[in-house]
């Protein structure tokens, strides 16, 4: 039964589950570390012990978040052998060496003073210990850049030649392929949501104790934080997101045109169609509500401006429509939800009861997956909205795989399903757990000893907490 399956669907399942699995890790931990900087920042220079408390709240939850986002991406890039071989034999030249740069960058600056950071508190100088933290978050953020590059090549391939075995190589300087002309969008929106999806958690881990004791000076400052970020931050990625729509625009059309539903023409502006039901096989959206011109003005920036539709291209390139269409609109409605969480914790602040309002504490919990879910739906829209190619417009999916039986690829799959769900729901469990517990006065290292039980003097500013101004 399973010989009947299409191999090729499998592998980008496998790969679909194991990435989608892998993103959500440092996702997080790229706005956590930056968090928890600009936590000790604040401990070094008020001196208040709230802040030292707080950070070593979020940093045990830092160490399994980080760890667990190290451990979910080593299996990818087994699949580029396993189950990719034909794309890593043929893209190996470029895709091989940017990824080693991360490993020489990101990967020994991260590991260099990882340790230093999580278990060096009491143990280094203030200042060394703080320079940890500061070159762990430089180091999820270097990290993110070499990713961000790798794939912005496969998305928008510029400063190649093809060498006489048909392998991708660079044409001279690797400068054109590193800043391919979609990077700068893509590391732009990547990293912005990476501060929002935290912010939110954040934010929900101080509203749930909110709820529980409005005077926990430690949950009151970590809800202020992640409040003043998601109403600075949401708007900017707002904007941001829509400089990457304009930049997707120029360089993947198609992709644009099954993100808005217009598989017709639309020479006197396009309509944007807020929801219906996309059907390849018909050419058009079911059951659609649209709005004349609005497409073209969010587009064009010009009501009337003419937009191609699906059907100039040919009908074997189209991206499948239904999936990229809804992943867009779920990322769209939840990031402007962010942005009306912001507004709301703004006008809460104006009337000085940011921490007496429930249903705003209520709101922001419910929020506080948000952040994931939207990467994730970004995420496939991206990928996905990039078929049928794995590197645009010049090495298509189906003629990347490995030569490989589908029973094969569905038995690893499987396999991957049961241990992902078993290991990583067991670290979400316990995550879940450091969370629903509230930041304390006399907060512990993560390695779960208590300071004063292990006979260790605490930092100055350590475990005197303050109360937290709005």
């Amino acid at each position: 039964m399973l010989d009947h399956l299409d191999p090729v669907i499998l592998a980008r399942a496998q790969f679909a589950f194991t990435v989608s699995f892998h993103f959500i890790f440092p996702a997080f931990s790229i706005g956590l570390a930056s968090y928890l900087m600009v936590l000790e920042g604040l401990w070094l220079k008020t001196g208040s012990g709230l802040y030292a408390n707080l950070y070593r709240y979020w940093l045990k939850i830092f160490a399994v978040a980080f760890g667990m986002g190290v451990v979910s991406g080593l299996v990818m890039s087994y699949q580029f052998g396993t189950n990719w071989s034909v794309f890593s034999a043929k893209a190996g030249p470029i895709i091989g060496p940017l990824m080693a740069y991360e490993v020489l960058t990101a990967f020994f600056l991260e590991a260099g003073f990882l340790g230093v950071m999580l278990f060096g508190i009491s143990k280094v100088g203030k200042g060394l210990h703080f320079f940890a933290t500061c070159m762990v978050a430089l180091g999820t953020l270097i990290s993110a850049t070499w990713i961000i590059s790798v794939n912005s090549w496969m998305q928008t391939p510029v400063g190649y030649a093809i060498n006489a075995k048909g392998q991708f190589v660079p044409a001279g300087s690797w400068l054109p392929i590193i800043f391919n002309p979609s990077f700068p969008y893509r590391l732009t929106h990547t990293v912005i949501a990476a501060y929002l999806t935290t912010s939110l958690v954040v934010g929900a881990v101080g509203a749930w104790h909110l709820l529980k004791d409005r005077t926990n000076p430690g949950a009151r400052t970590m809800f202020s934080m992640a409040m003043w970020m998601a109403a600075i931050v949401a708007p900017i990625q707002i904007f941001a997101g829509d400089t990457q729509g304009l930049n997707t625009l120029e360089h993947q059309p198609a992709k644009v045109l099954a993100m808005e539903g217009d598989y017709d023409p639309s020479p006197n502006g396009a309509p944007l169609v807020l929801f219906g039901l996309p059907s390849n096989a018909e050419g058009r959206v079911r059951y659609k509500v649209e709005v004349p011109h609005v497409g073209s003005l969010i587009l064009k920036h010009d009501p009337s401006a003419p937009l191609p539709g699906l059907k100039d291209f040919p009908r074997d390139k189209w991206p499948p429509v239904p999936i990229i269409f809804w992943s867009f609109r779920i990322m769209v409605a939840l990031g402007f939800a962010m942005l009306g969480l912001g507004l709301w914790s703004l006008a809460a602040r104006a009337r000085k009861r940011l921490y007496d309002w429930p249903w705003l504490h209520r709101a922001a919990v419910a929020m506080g997956p948000a952040g994931f879910v939207a990467v994730i739906a970004g995420w496939v829209t991206t990928e996905v909205g990039r078929q049928p190619y794995t590197i645009y417009g010049l090495l298509e999916t189906a003629q990347s795989h490995s030569p490989l039986a589908a029973p094969a690829v569905a038995a690893s799959l499987v396999a991957f399903v049961l241990v992902y769900f078993a290991a990583f729901g067991a670290g979400t469990y316990y995550l879940l757990r450091l969370m629903a517990k509230p930041p304390e006065a006399h907060e512990a290292e993560p390695a779960n000893m208590p300071q004063r039980a292990a006979g260790i003097t605490p930092a100055p500013g350590v475990g005197a907490p303050l109360p937290a101004a709005e």
